[in-house]
């Protein structure tokens, strides 16, 4: 039957020559539709037609034109259901194509050896391929660690009660929530509880149990990052001789347990306002604030006030801190508070307190290395201020 539609009838050679052709015996204008032409446009610009059109545009659309968004869009599913920020997912476009190992550019330092404070605590190695949960790992017997100083703190101000101990059995923690108030909520999304305890959402570290760290699940701090521009004698910025950009430096706190440079954070106290973490902290590890008299103090008060008015925020999220274990980890607020004019901050006499060591205003540049994830955030803040890096 469609064969008799479209066949193509005979034509005769004296009509053709006048633009006819021969149908049933008779010659009819070439230009004229014919009844089965007619019938065909018909079926195909019919209601019914137009929608399966539309259907088959659509399919070849996606077949043709989305099947790395199609795939992105599983794939953050699946990740949103470990916890891992949107903003993660964004940065590493890897880990939205498919790939499987974006996971050791941020979860290093917490699989390292010694474990802070306690060099004969070794964690389970667990290889670059092996951090993330989805990858199998039969043979991963993490060693079970917390510190006793973790144990004798107070509770549960300081640090959460275990519940794996029979006379704790009735303890209720409600993670990815606000208890009371203490924060359990993470920045990066809910997390998942396995066997009643929360669950690293970045992957292995080797350890359960919480090691030096008080909360099961995140640990929230803050990190207050004060910078100014580096001056001559004269006052006068500093250029980099190579770059031209300006010199940005910023107020660093060598910690006591690892020997390390970094930002002068601490932890959030329970039913705390970040926006005084951050003052505090400062002013205890950078400004040794303990020790100073109270006309000292109030000064100290007046010009870090000035500069922490206003502060720009560069991440909110999961630390790859050496602390961390598949229970415990850490998550940071880092805001920049920057001393344009090194009029205010910028002319604080600095002095080391709480459990720094050290305490120095030090260049921004590649070449530093600082505890856990705060070179990175020094990165951001040199972007940002467009200085030397």
């Amino acid at each position: 039957m469609i064969w008799d539609v479209l066949k193509t009838h005979k034509t005769s050679n004296s009509a053709a020559s006048n633009g006819a052709v021969e149908k049933g015996g008779a010659f009819v204008s070439a230009t004229e539709p014919t009844p089965a032409t007619r019938t065909i446009f018909s079926w195909c610009f019919s209601p019914r037609f137009f929608i399966l059109w539309l259907v088959i545009a659509i399919f070849l659309l996606l077949l043709f034109h989305l099947p790395e968004k199609a795939l992105t869009a599983v794939k953050y599913l699946n990740v949103c259901k470990v916890g891992v920020n949107v903003n993660y997912l964004v940065q590493n476009k890897s880990l939205a194509t498919g790939a499987m190992l974006p996971w050791p550019s941020t979860h290093v330092k917490c699989r390292k050896e010694p474990y802070p404070r306690n060099d004969t605590v070794k964690r389970f190695v667990v290889p670059d391929d092996k951090v993330h949960w989805d990858v199998a790992f039969p043979e991963y017997a993490p060693i079970d660690y917390t510190s006793e100083k973790v144990i004798s703190k107070p509770i549960p101000f300081w640090a959460d009660p275990d519940p794996r101990i029979p006379e704790n059995k009735d303890v209720l923690m409600k993670f990815n929530e606000l208890d009371l108030n203490v924060d359990r909520r993470s920045h990066n999304g809910p997390y998942l509880i396995e066997n009643g305890l929360p669950r690293n959402p970045v992957g292995r570290t080797g350890m359960i149990g919480r090691g030096l760290l008080g909360r099961w699940g995140p640990n929230h701090a803050a990190d207050p990052i004060v910078t100014r521009w580096k001056r001559d004698v004269n006052g006068t910025v500093e250029n980099n001789a190579t770059s031209g950009r300006p010199i940005l430096q910023f107020i660093a706190v060598k910690r006591g347990d690892t020997g390390e440079w970094a930002l002068p954070g601490g932890m959030v106290d329970p039913g705390e306002m970040i926006s005084a973490t951050l003052k505090r902290e400062f002013s205890e590890e950078a400004l040794n604030s303990m020790k100073l008299s109270p006309a000292e103090k109030t000064k100290m008060e007046k010009d870090i006030n000035a500069v922490f008015q206003t502060g720009k925020e560069v991440y909110r999220g999961y630390v790859d801190d050496p602390r961390n274990t598949d229970n415990s980890w850490m998550e940071t607020i880092a805001v920049n508070f920057h001393d344009a004019s090194g009029e205010g901050v910028g002319k604080l006499k600095l002095s080391a307190g709480d459990d720094a060591v050290g305490v120095r205003w030090t260049d921004a540049s590649s070449s530093i290395k600082l505890f856990a994830s705060h070179s990175k955030f020094i990165t951001k803040i040199a972007e940002h201020h467009k200085a030397h890096w």
